[in-house]
Parts: C-alpha cells; sequence; structure tokens
C-alpha cells in the first residue's frame, strides 16, 4: 500500500525532529538517569535554499542563532538545513514554514507570487536606494502597518533586502540605456521584468546557478545581481563590465524573508518568545543590512583588481534608466489598483521611509543619495 501522504519532506521532518532532540538532550545532560527531562529544550529547525557559506547564512542566520542561544542560557537551540537539504525546491519554503515543515525559513518573497503584494514596493528600482540598511529599516517601519497584511499566516522575523542589483555584462560595456537595448539579460524578479523591457532589452528568466554558464555560453548578455552573488558564481571572472548608477543607486533588489511558524512561535514559553522578539525586527534589519552592504565594495575591488571596469555613471547617464524605472512604477501601480490595494499611498510611505534612514546609508560606498 502506498501511503502517498507522508512525504520526504515530513518523513525528514520526524526523522531530525526526534534525533536531533534526543541528541542534544543527552549531550548537554538534560536527561536525568531516569530519562526525565530536568530542564526545557527548544530546538528550532532553519531551512533555506543557498549554501552554508553564502552571506544568509554565515554573516546573518548564525550569528543571529548563537545570539539567541547565548541569551536563552542554551534553552534554545537551532539546526540549519541549507541548500533545501530538508527537502522540496526554493517555491515551497514559504508553504513550509506556514504548514510547520520547518520551524523557521529564509526565502524570497517573489518565489511565491502574488501572496506578498504590499511587501513587493521594496523591489521597485524607483524605491530601493543601493543599501541594504537603509531598505531594511524603512521596510521595518512600515512592518505594523501596511505591511503587516502579506505576514498573518506566519510569524515574520525579518524581511530584508540585499544591497541592490548592478549589471555585469560579458561583452558590452553599459554606458548609457542604449549601450543596453537589445541585450538579453537575466530577470531578477517580476518587476525587474517590467524594467528590463522598459530599457529595451530582453528580459531572460532562469534560476540564479544557471547564470555563469549562460553567460559563458552566451544565452546571456548579462544579468542583474549584486557583487555578493556575483563572488560565489564566480561571475566576476566571466563577466568584464559592471554598471551602477549615479550616487551608487541599483536597479531594484530583491525582498526577503526570515519567517517562523506561528504555532510554533506561539508555543514557546513567554520568556523565550521575549526573547526571539528582542533579536528580531529592528535590530536584525540593522545586522543584515551592515553585512550585506559592507560585503559589496569588497567584491567591486576584487573585480577592479582582476581588471574588469566597473562604471559608476553620472547623473546625466543615469537619467534615462530612471525613466524605465518609473515606467516600471506605473506598471505595478496599475496593477495594485486591479488589485484594489492603494498603492500610491503605499509607495509614498516606502519612499518617504527610504528618505528617513538615508542618512545611515555607509558613506562613500554605496546607497548615497544625490
Amino acid at each position: 500500500m502506498t501511503m502517498t501522504w507522508m512525504t520526504p519532506i515530513w518523513m525528514t521532518r520526524i526523522w531530525k525532529t526526534t534525533w536531533a532532540a534526543l541528541g542534544f538532550m543527552t549531550a548537554s545532560g538534560l536527561l536525568g538517569g531516569d530519562g526525565s527531562a530536568r530542564a526545557q529544550e527548544v530546538t528550532l529547525t532553519v531551512h533555506h535554499f543557498l549554501s552554508a557559506k553564502a552571506v544568509n547564512q554565515a554573516k546573518m542566520i548564525e550569528p543571529w542563532a548563537e545570539s539567541i542561544t547565548e541569551a536563552s542560557g542554551g534553552r534554545i537551540a537551532f539546526e540549519i538545513f541549507p541548500s533545501m537539504t530538508m527537502g522540496g525546491s526554493p517555491p515551497e519554503l514559504y508553504q513550509q514554514v506556514r504548514d510547520g515543515v520547518a520551524d523557521i525559513v529564509w526565502t524570497v518573497l517573489g518565489y511565491t507570487p502574488g501572496v506578498f503584494p504590499h511587501a513587493e514596493v521594496f523591489n521597485l528600482p524607483s524605491v530601493h536606494s543601493g543599501s541594504a540598511l537603509v531598505t531594511n529599516l524603512a521596510i521595518q517601519d512600515l512592518m505594523d502597518g501596511p505591511l503587516a497584511v502579506d505576514f498573518e499566516q506566519v510569524h515574520p522575523l525579518l524581511v530584508h533586502v540585499h544591497s541592490g542589483q548592478a549589471l555585469h555584462t560579458v561583452g558590452t560595456s553599459v554606458r548609457s540605456i542604449e549601450d543596453a537595448r537589445g541585450l538579453k539579460l537575466r530577470v531578477p524578479s517580476r518587476s525587474g521584468t517590467w524594467m528590463i523591457e522598459a530599457m529595451g532589452a530582453e528580459p531572460v528568466g532562469m534560476p540564479v546557478p544557471d547564470v555563469p554558464q549562460a553567460m559563458s555560453q552566451g544565452v546571456l548578455d548579462g544579468a542583474f545581481l549584486p557583487f555578493e552573488v556575483a563572488l560565489p558564481l564566480r561571475l566576476i571572472d566571466i563577466a568584464k563590465y559592471h554598471t551602477e548608477l549615479a550616487g551608487g543607486h541599483r536597479f531594484g533588489t530583491t525582498t526577503f524573508l526570515l519567517a517562523m511558524n506561528q504555532e510554533r512561535y506561539e508555543s514557546l514559553p513567554d520568556d523565550l518568545r521575549a526573547i526571539i522578539d528582542d533579536h528580531s525586527g529592528e535590530a536584525l534589519a540593522r545586522m543584515a543590512g551592515e553585512a550585506w552592504d559592507a560585503v559589496e565594495p569588497r567584491v567591486m575591488a576584487l573585480a577592479e583588481a582582476r581588471g574588469n571596469e566597473i562604471m559608476h555613471l553620472d547623473a546625466e547617464q543615469s537619467a534615462p534608466f530612471l525613466d524605465a524605472f518609473r515606467v516600471t512604477e506605473e506598471r505595478w501601480l496599475a496593477e495594485m489598483a486591479e488589485k484594489g490595494i492603494d498603492g500610491a499611498a503605499l509607495l509614498a510611505a516606502a519612499k518617504e521611509a527610504v528618505a528617513r534612514h538615508a542618512p545611515e546609508a555607509p558613506g562613500g560606498v554605496i546607497g548615497a543619495s544625490e
């Protein structure tokens, strides 16, 4: 008889939870000689789609988890499962945390189109200036307001962005929008597709791991990615040209979610929930923003050391790209109106929040406002 209700993900969940709990309690002496528990212990699983060496785990998830374990006196422990090792595919991560397959996941909002229509405003290239720190803090300002409706089925620990997409090209030095016309460019997001079309280029959708081979073989002329992703993908060895706009502004960004299963969160004792709360939200947004922003200039320096050319366009060169950004914005506003969402008010609030935090951008690196 085939037991179709027990998927590999659930089997992984059962095996992991049982053995992790027993192993931890035995090793830490939480089980007495008679097998009774001597102290409360919580082990939370964290599932994501990147490698263990990626910035999201090495610079954000691991330090965050360690700080919570320390603050709880060891009562909260974490098991991190990178590279989808709990099973499933990246677009399933939100469903996994919503349904309790994983306690916590880190995912891309765009992997589940239509679920986060309000938070999508921060993907727009006319909103994100180029600093993860600035946009992260701006998102926090709106989390208890217009963004809250997007996260009613989970407990959001952090909604954040990376430092923004630069344009990496193989054989074309993009110094003007005319240089970009007709190029086949990898799509960074749904709104990124609209941006590329408004630039007169051709959007090509594909998973990030496929980008290096596609660029090497001429399937792609370029891709919109942050430098921190370009390094592990070895794009700085493949692409010879890199473009960002005046003032370090980027071509939009990607919005991520670190979320916890709502029932799992509510099941914790009050004092442990308080510790999670104290290490989430704004404090985590700041840590993540600083980590992402710190990586960008280091990778840019590595690219230049390899002989690559990094174009920092001036205001005049950037203006036509900003016109394409406005076209993208108008298309998004029209779609929000069809959904009955006041996109204009949301867009204004997002821009105001970004402008409010702009002075906190890393000076002279990225994100400096014009």
